[in-house]
């Protein structure tokens, strides 16, 4: 006989005792199974529970040898119990039989001392108790009601004992008061011998044999130790959950029988012998003041149980009962009454696809009304509460859950020995799983550990993980006390502050260790479920909270999120904003390890080992991969550059970057990072404030190293794809590389510029993002591969110690330029022809001046802003820095003509007719060092260029004049006479001509010839414009405006005034002016004898330059006439002819 039980609101164990039972009753000898004469005292056989041997038939009852009252009848009477009952039990007691019962069956002291004579008593006594209809009639008597109400009960047959069973079955559903203080009497005598519960011996005696669990005759085990039976067969079956083969199987008939004695236990813990026993000591140092019944006890011990003071015996008591519970939630009481509506509400029995037994795990439960609470319905907060305490439970002791000690037996004993308590196993076992020890964890014991950190559910309250409790409780009460306790954002906040100061080294390893495990299970993350269970059910196509697909795995549906996160709305089917929100908040926190990405690791897991075995440190794996994108295999290149795509839109999923970058943000970005919605704003703005002085090193280290990363292919660079995704599409649809993209959008830019179309082939608005491309990528020399890598030598050779950003390393090699091997010279060349023509691309000078551009030149346009500072160079607004670098472009610029675009446009016409001989010998992509512009001046000086090159070559006459490194050629064949004659001069800070008018007056002790060349030239161009010889101009400005102002300047006018002045005794020059003008003179006298003409022309420019001209020119015109003259005389006496020869 059994009966099947669902624990239903069952009352508190009462400590009084029924007056019923001080009542005579009728026969009650017969009760008690006695004779009244001397003589055994055989029990009657009972009606439902039939031993093999009934005790006391073979042994005499105690007592029994003289004649008693057939009524009246107390157990202190009896012989047998007189002597223990004295020194044991109470006096009051010793007028009630249970009492004395109660009181000789729970003194733990007893159990080695108790004679058999007193054992065979007391067990006929509770054998007639449970089996006598008489007693039922009782039972019948008090319980009239509750067996009416109970349909069950009053359908029992009377007379065999099976009412009292039933009522033992049903007490939680008894509501009177006396009907349940009987039965609860009754059940502490069933449960006081596995023997006496009715149905338990048919059904597990072979499986108590087999398994040596003791003996089932009085003679071999006393009457306290009938409790051991029960706990080896309980150890038998939890034993038999965590083996895979099992040698001795236990019959199903009796696991059910032994749940079901575990779970008509569960309310009263003394209706667990074995447990009560090991526990007693226990139960008094650290439950004293808990009341028994309704579980109490259970759960306060439970809380206790790795307490340091908890007894091993007690505490493995303890740990066998959380393992039925968890094979059966029923086991526990107060889980199963404060659930059992919410239960039957969510249809959490309902499922018929499952077996019996499996919807009785706690497993089941847990998961069943997780789902229902994560799916907003309503489960009591009762039922909540105790949910959270079995799910702390689970995560406590790995043990309580048979898988994890099935399949994970090799982990465990090879890396976590002796890590029992707290969750540490637990901990040990994640932290194998996420791979940080050399050792890989087996698949299925994975599998076990993902179902049971989903049943326990420690994302929905972090409290479950003790261990990460007690590790994060300083973060946790620091960083995070703005949060509600058990709140789910507390988990999140601790993400948020990972890698921070305020995080502590323990509390981080047990975080990531959680965080791996929740992150391959999107349902996991309570806040991502509540917001996106519409869309993933809309999009993804996911079922229940609980269930899973194959089509679409719980893994794979963050993927599928945030795929349709950052759609656009051209694009279709985007998330709801809450989920969105969610859906970034996810990526930044994975973003902090890249074993947060399930996707990511499984794919790039060869890559990860093959590249990157040595980037250990946060944040260096994903970095590794995105440096080494190119020799990725083909899924993992896939899914890095998904996530770099990703992070282009929205930076701020790369959460370490942006930590890192607080203070730039806060100062120069705070607007676009408070922008819920990021579209690469924040990362162009960090990159146009990289150099900032709030930007710290880690910040601009990452900056940069993403910027690297977006040359990787175009489509990394957001706002770049976005504006030119169409026109790549149709000019450039082969090219991957947003460098080589870069180079062909704007190739076809210039050449439709320069070819004056009508209508440009790229669009306006990938033209303005193109500038903001090309201008970033000025920035630092390695965001220009073709640039970079021929001067890769060079670098390490000559700039080893420069910085790489703010264009320094460029600058550095524009300065070694004469030292750079002949690929990155041409390289740098073809770099400054380009920042020449459109000065914009110079970062540095742009960098350097952009104040003195805000001043002079806003109304230039962008392609002039150089000659714009050009010409404002000299004002006394210039900051120095900004006219030092203007001075270096315009030592650049005079190297080659190529690399000034006004002089090249107004010259075109004049180089190749004067200069073509050194366009002939000069190579495409090297300097020719001056020489086409020192023939155009030349030219200059002969006054033969056409009036547009002429200016052009006039400014640079005047500008090589007060700076003499602004000539090429007098400064490659000078340099050592400079430093000779004039390092005084060539050392002053502010250049005004002194070095030029050193070597003019030094002209007779120069002895290179080149360099003396170059002196004399300058003489003969200082004769055709006076404002080339800044010293002489200088001196005679007055005189130029009192006497010349009529004159125009340039041809050597004003400088035939001045001489023509020199020689007017009736005007009077300056001092200086005329002392200028003196030596100056004597000069070119020297420069007539020492150079003289070459030929007819250089003769006709030295006369046409002279300050003597007008008389040089009256002389020869004297000269011509005279000897005009002379030949008409000659000619008419020499040319005499007779007469007669005319008349011929």
């Amino acid at each position: 006989f059994w009966v099947c039980f669902r624990i239903r609101g069952l009352k508190s164990r009462s400590q009084l005792l029924l007056l019923l039972w001080f009542v005579p009753l009728c026969g009650f000898g017969s009760v008690l199974g006695l004779k009244a004469a001397s003589g055994p005292a055989d029990p009657p056989n009972p009606p439902v529970l039939r031993p093999a041997d009934p005790p006391g038939k073979d042994a005499p009852a105690a007592g029994a040898s003289q004649p008693r009252r057939a009524t009246g009848w107390k157990l202190s009477e009896e012989e047998a119990c007189r002597e223990d009952l004295t020194r044991l039990c109470p006096r009051h007691t010793w007028t009630n039989n249970l009492a004395v019962l109660e009181c000789l069956q729970d003194r733990r002291e007893v159990r080695n001392i108790m004679p058999l004579s007193l054992s065979q008593l007391l067990w006929n006594y509770k054998l007639n108790l449970t089996t006598d209809p008489k007693f039922e009639s009782v039972a019948t008597e008090v319980c009239k009601s509750t067996i009416t109400e109970i349909k069950e009960c009053n359908e029992e047959e009377r007379g065999r004992g099976y009412l009292v069973s039933c009522l033992v079955d049903h007490r939680g559903n008894i509501s009177e008061y006396q009907c349940n203080q009987y039965i609860t009497k009754m059940t502490s005598i069933i449960f006081s011998d596995y023997r006496l519960i009715c149905g338990f011996m048919d059904k597990c005696k072979e499986d108590i044999n087999n398994l040596r669990c003791g003996s089932i005759n009085i003679g071999h085990k006393d009457i306290h130790s009938q409790g051991e039976v029960i706990a080896c067969l309980e150890k038998a079956l939890v034993r038999e959950a965590e083996q895979q083969d099992h040698v001795r199987p236990i019959k199903e008939d009796c696991k059910r029988a032994i749940l079901r004695v575990a779970e008509l236990s569960s309310d009263d813990f003394h209706l667990d012998r074995h447990l009560y026993f090991s526990c007693r000591d226990d139960r008094e140092r650290f439950c004293q003041n808990t009341p028994a019944g309704e579980g109490k006890v259970y759960k306060c011990l439970f809380n206790h149980k790795f307490e340091e003071a908890m007894s091993e015996k007690c505490r493995d008591a303890l740990t066998t009962r959380q393992k039925l519970i968890s094979q059966d939630y029923r086991v526990s009481y107060s889980l199963a009454k404060a659930c059992k509506l919410d239960l039957r509400k969510q249809r959490c029995s309902l499922d018929t696809n499952l077996p019996r037994a499996r919807e009785a795990r706690l497993s089941y439960l847990l998961l069943c009304l997780e789902a229902a609470v994560h799916r907003g319905r309503p489960v009591s907060g009762e039922c909540q509460g105790e949910m959270l305490d079995y799910r702390r439970m689970l995560m406590e002791d790995f043990s309580l859950s048979p898988e994890i000690v099935l399949h994970c037996r090799t982990e465990i004993e090879a890396h976590c020995s002796g890590l029992h308590r707290k969750g540490r196993t637990l901990h040990c076992l994640m932290r194998i799983g996420r791979g940080e020890r050399s050792t890989s964890i087996d698949s299925v014991c994975q599998s076990a550990l993902q179902t049971l950190i989903q049943s326990a559910d420690p994302g929905a309250d972090y409290r479950i993980d003790r261990a990460l409790n007690e590790a994060c409780e300083s973060v946790i009460q620091t960083a995070c006390k703005h949060i509600r306790t058990g709140d789910p954002m507390i988990l999140s906040c601790l993400m948020e502050h990972l890698y921070t100061e305020k995080m502590v080294e323990d509390c981080e390893h047990r975080l990531l260790e959680l965080q791996y495990f929740i992150s391959r299970d999107w349902k996991m993350d309570p806040l991502l479920y509540k917001k996106c269970q519409g869309d993933a059910s809309r999009l993804c196509h996911t079922h229940g909270w609980n269930e899973t697909s194959e089509l679409m795995p719980p893994g794979a549906v963050f993927s599928c999120l945030y795929r349709h996160a950052y759609r656009t709305e051209e694009q279709g089917r985007r998330l709801s904003r809450d989920c969105k929100v969610e859906v970034q908040r996810i990526l930044h926190q994975r973003a902090l390890d890249v074993k947060l990405d399930p996707e990511l690791q499984k794919r790039c897991m060869t890559d990860l080992g093959k590249w990157c075995s040595e980037k250990t440190d946060t944040g260096q794996e994903l970095e590794c991969l995105q440096d080494h994108l190119e020799d990725l295999v083909s899924a993992c290149r896939d899914v890095v550059g998904n996530l770099t795509e990703l992070e282009s839109e929205d930076i701020q999923i790369d959460a370490l970057l942006i930590r890192a970058c607080e203070p730039v943000i806060q100062a120069h970005c705070h607007d676009v990072a408070d922008n819920q919605i990021d579209t690469g704003d924040l990362m162009e703005c960090l990159v146009q404030n990289k150099h900032q002085k709030e930007m710290n090193e880690k910040c601009s280290v990452g900056v940069t190293h993403f910027q690297l990363i977006q040359m990787k292919d175009f489509r990394f660079s957001y706002k770049f794809k976005m504006a030119c995704k169409e026109d790549v599409l149709r000019l450039c649809s082969n090219i991957k590389k947003k460098v080589d993209v870069v180079i062909c959008l704007s190739t076809t830019v210039r050449n439709d510029t320069l070819q004056d179309v009508r209508e440009q082939r790229v669009t306006l608005k990938c033209r303005k993002q193109l500038r903001v491309e090309e201008l970033e990528m000025s920035e630092d020399i390695r965001l220009e591969p073709e640039l970079y890598e021929p001067c890769r030598s060079d670098i390490s050779r000559l700039c080893p110690n420069v910085n790489f950003g703010n264009a320094q390393m460029i600058e550095c090699l524009k300065e070694q330029k004469k030292q750079l091997s002949q690929r990155c010279h041409q390289r740098i060349f073809r770099l400054q022809e380009a920042e020449m023509t459109d000065p914009e691309l110079d970062y540095q000078l742009m960098r350097v001046c952009k104040q003195m551009i805000k001043r002079f030149c806003t109304e230039a346009d962008a392609r002039n802003v150089l000659q714009c500072l050009k010409q404002n160079k000299n004002s006394e607004l210039m900051d120095p820095k900004c006219k030092q670098m203007i001075t270096k472009r315009q030592i650049t610029q005079n190297t080659d003509y190529r690399l000034n675009p006004v002089l090249r446009k107004a010259c075109r016409a004049d180089i190749p007719k004067f200069c073509q001989s050194i366009l002939n010998k000069a190579s495409e992509d090297s300097e020719l060092e001056g020489q086409v512009i020192a023939c155009l001046k030349l030219k200059y000086a002969d006054q033969r260029l056409s009036p547009d090159c002429e200016d052009q070559i006039r400014v640079i006459l005047q500008e090589s004049a007060l700076d003499y490194r602004l000539d090429p050629q007098l400064q490659m064949h000078c340099s050592d006479e400079i430093s000779r004659l004039c390092a005084e001069e060539a050392a002053a800070q502010e250049q005004t001509g002194q070095v030029e008018e050193c070597l003019k007056v030094n002209l007779l002790k120069i002895k290179q010839e080149a360099c003396k060349k170059e002196v004399l030239n300058m003489l003969k161009e200082s004769k055709a414009d006076i404002f080339v010889d800044p010293v002489l101009h200088t001196a005679c400005a007055l005189d130029i405006k009192h006497h010349c102002a009529a004159v125009a300047p340039g041809r050597g006018r004003q400088m035939s005034c001045l001489m023509e002045a020199l020689q007017d005794k009736r005007v009077r020059l300056q001092p200086e002016c005329k002392k200028r003008l003196q030596d100056r003179i004597d000069m070119w006298s020297y420069a007539a004898k020492v150079a003289p003409a070459e030929g007819f022309s250089d003769l006709a420019v030295q006369v046409m330059t002279s300050p003597s001209k007008n008389y040089i020119l009256f002389m020869i015109a004297l000269g011509v006439c005279i000897l005009f003259l002379v030949g008409l005389l000659c000619g008419r006496i020499t040319k005499q002819v007779t007469r007669e020869l005319k008349d011929r």
